[in-house]
């Protein structure tokens, strides 16, 4: 089974997408996890998800360019 892996950095920092990991079960991939992404620096928090269980959408950034600075002209 294939988990995301994401971690913090620091405390109050928010969490990253560090990468994936392939494990049978939860703690077996929270295990795989701490030896792959925490070892190489300063990891505070670490969250394990099954990647079946993230949701994803496309979005139309160009409907309303409004919601972005680059529509307002000095």
């Amino acid at each position: 089974m294939k988990w995301e892996v994401f971690v913090q950095p620091e405390p109050g920092a928010p969490h990253q997408h560090a990468g994936t990991v392939h494990a049978d079960d939860a703690e077996l991939a929270l295990q795989n996890a701490r030896d792959v992404f925490a070892r190489r620096g300063r990891v505070t928090n670490l969250w394990v998800v099954p990647a079946s269980a993230i949701l994803t959408a496309d979005i139309n950034l160009e409907e309303k360019p409004y919601r972005h600075v680059e529509y307002y002209k000095k």
